[in-house]
């Protein structure tokens, strides 16, 4: 479903990306791991179209889209769930919402029923529908922020860092909707720094260290792995 071939990627001089090669299969929730700095979000930026690749293939299906503009990549289902969430605090929650279906713009009714989706995964979002994104807690700005990339309808939805300064049960939240949208065919490609709540939901993983894939494997290989425990898990 996405497929990276011998990516390369610069920030001017510096190159964030060096041969990157990744795929997650079609209905696959496939992690990556790393330490600040180490490729992830350039990974997303590359496949979204915010940054150009200086070399190699991305393609989404059988469909080149290195190259394309990002709205042209949403529109043929590939959507980012930024780190940071990125919301308009003074919007209402369903303002924030309904951003995420400007490729859709002209359903009308497809979008009301996205939304009525995103409110059956998060309730508290159809009773907070009319609320600034602002006022709300850190965890239920991060349910808007996925709940605005589901309203793009992907094929692909990456997530950056989602479970960023949240709480523990806010976590495990979160991660469950994460495995629903998952089971409901979605295939997804999460970012995480939270290594063993991310792996206990992957199908694979990936390890990324300077722009590099340095291990990659199943879930349960790379849970076992002793190398991946001590940088990323712990005891």
């Amino acid at each position: 479903m996405l497929r990276f071939e011998n990516v390369d990627l610069h920030y001017g001089s510096f190159r964030a990306l060096q041969g990157l090669t990744l795929h997650a299969e079609a209905g696959e929730l496939v992690v990556l791991l790393g330490a600040n700095g180490a490729g992830k979000t350039s990974i997303f930026m590359a496949a979204s179209g915010i940054h150009k690749p200086s070399a190699g293939s991305i393609r989404l299906a059988e469909r080149e889209i290195a190259g394309m503009r990002t709205a042209q990549i949403v529109q043929a289902g590939l959507v980012q769930c930024p780190e940071g969430r990125k919301l308009f605090p003074m919007m209402t929650v369903r303002k924030n919402l309904e951003l995420g279906a400007y490729v859709h713009r002209g359903d009308k009714a497809g979008i009301r029923r996205s939304i009525d989706e995103v409110f059956g995964l998060f309730p508290i979002l159809e009773k907070k529908q009319n609320d600034p994104a602002g006022s709300l807690s850190g965890g239920q700005q991060q349910m808007v922020a996925i709940g605005r990339a589901m309203l793009g309808r992907p094929k692909v939805l990456l997530l950056d860092e989602p479970s960023l300064g949240l709480a523990p049960l806010v976590v495990k939240q979160v991660f469950e909707v994460i495995q629903r949208i998952n089971q409901a065919g979605t295939t997804v490609l999460l970012a995480e720094q939270n290594a063993f709540s991310a792996l206990s939901i992957a199908h694979r993983a990936y390890v990324i260290e300077r722009g590099r894939i340095t291990l990659e494997g199943d879930r349960d290989s790379l849970l076992n792995n002793e190398a991946v425990r001590a940088a990323y898990i712990g005891a």
